[in-house]
């Protein structure tokens, strides 16, 4: 039986969680910047997912757009020594996704645990590339953290 696309998974996961979302289809977006500005959206409300390989251990963690990930945060509070992010190619292999198109949700739409930045928690919505770079979601906020299901919440970005 083939894998659904992620950005079918996600469709199917919010519907079945009963939660509202806006879909916009948009040129390609490469960036946090070109992103918003094509969701019609401020940057802050955008949830970057960026995979780290903590430790052993590939991890997903979402923060605002506007934000970057302070991997010493990350280390303290995950007590590890080391972090870096995923390369291009292990990106591909373990989600089948690029950079720039990877959605903020670990289980069941991406098999890794998932950490959200407290920054998150600041704005009334979240919108995010949903496994491609010409498609973007936009849902509330309290809806995403209740259906998410974060291994962590704690705060590890930066301005």
């Amino acid at each position: 039986m083939p894998q659904l696309p992620v950005l079918e998974k996600i469709r199917e996961f919010l519907t079945a969680e009963q939660v509202a979302y806006r879909e916009v289809h948009h040129q390609p977006t490469y960036t946090s910047e070109e992103s918003a500005q094509a969701r019609g959206e401020e940057i802050r409300i955008g949830g970057k997912a960026l995979l780290l390989k903590v430790g052993e251990n590939f991890r997903l963690f979402v923060l605002p757009a506007n934000c970057k990930a302070d991997s010493a945060a990350i280390r303290n509070e995950l007590g590890v020594r080391k972090t870096r992010f995923a390369t291009r190619d292990e990106l591909l292999e373990l989600t089948g996704l690029v950079p720039g198109c990877v959605p903020p949700f670990g289980h069941p739409i991406l098999p890794f645990d998932l950490y959200i930045d407290t920054g998150i928690e600041r704005n009334d919505k979240i919108a995010f590339n949903a496994g491609s770079l010409t498609d973007s979601i936009i849902l509330a906020t309290a809806d995403y953290l209740r259906i998410a299901r974060p291994t962590k919440n704690f705060a590890f970005a930066a301005q």
